[in-house]
């Protein structure tokens, strides 16, 4: 009974996200779609790069109960290539341009770690949310530049690059590192005056299928750092390999993991299959 109590009381802690002039709380775990703008992500079930494509593929998230679309246009899934600055912005503009005329008002974060995306995605479409995959280690500029754009900002733990994070992954403990990783990050972006911020551990990105699922079973040793969690685990290698199966086959691992991190303590999970993720999420809320 003690642990129950504990975990419950643990769940209760009011977090919330400034999203636009909009409070979303968190008590709640919130469901954010995937729409890839690109012509290469590892599912090819998110790939959207056509604006019509993209338009319905968020209205049927939506539908579906969606609290965030994450929309993006550089691969990263391992081994992938860098595509220059100008060519993510020339995928992202027209999606996003034709997501705003359809859904105005609707939580959108953009999914880049390059600052110069970041701050013309603000500027033109009023983005609330970016989504960095790097912290901020990629682009020096991007913390400064959130802190002045003052909108919530998801860093995630990334060992290397996307073109080599899979290649050797080594760590002495894996949630160690990664405690001592946010401490330090998070230390410097409240030194700027920016206090949105969201914690991804960054499955998949730079870990072993090993360490995957050791982060996945200490998750909630990331709850000290008081700020919300987020989980991307939808459909990633660490689920198919261990199931010998293939992306279009994860979804039910997915789930089952879904419902591992809302256990431990997870406020946001970032996925393809909206409808799937929104019922685990019922679920959880019933338990507790």
């Amino acid at each position: 009974m003690k642990n129950f109590s504990t975990s419950a009381s643990l769940f209760s802690r009011n977090l919330s996200l400034n999203m636009g002039g909009t409070i979303m709380e968190l008590s709640t775990p919130r469901v954010m779609g995937i729409i890839n703008a690109t012509p290469d992500s590892f599912y090819d079930g998110s790939r959207v790069p056509e604006p019509a494509q993209a338009v319905e593929k968020a209205r049927e998230m939506i539908q579906q109960g969606a609290d965030i679309l994450d929309v993006g246009a550089v691969s990263t899934r391992p081994g992938s290539q860098e595509i220059s600055e100008v060519e993510e912005l020339e995928r992202l503009s027209p999606v996003l341009q034709a997501l705003r005329g359809e859904f105005p008002d609707f939580p959108i974060s953009v999914d880049t770690w390059r600052a110069g995306v970041a701050r013309v995605v603000c500027d033109r479409f009023g983005i609330q949310m970016i989504n960095d995959i790097s912290a901020g280690i990629l682009d020096p500029d991007m913390f400064p530049t959130m802190a002045r754009l003052g909108i919530p900002y998801i860093i995630m733990h990334m060992q290397g690059s996307p073109v080599n994070m899979q290649d050797a992954p080594s760590y002495e403990n894996v949630v160690d590192e990664l405690l001592q990783f946010f401490a330090e990050r998070i230390y410097k972006l409240r030194n700027l005056g920016l206090n949105d911020i969201v914690i991804d551990p960054g499955f998949g990105f730079g870990k072993t299928l090993e360490q995957n699922y050791t982060l996945l079973g200490q998750f909630d040793a990331f709850r000290m750092l008081e700020l919300p969690l987020m989980a991307g685990i939808s459909r990633k290698s660490m689920i198919y390999k261990l199931l010998e199966s293939e992306p279009d086959q994860a979804l039910n691992g997915t789930t089952a993991a879904h419902m591992a991190v809302l256990l431990k303590g997870a406020r946001l999970l970032r996925v393809h299959d909206v409808k799937a993720a929104v019922e685990t999420v019922k679920i959880f809320q019933q338990i507790y």
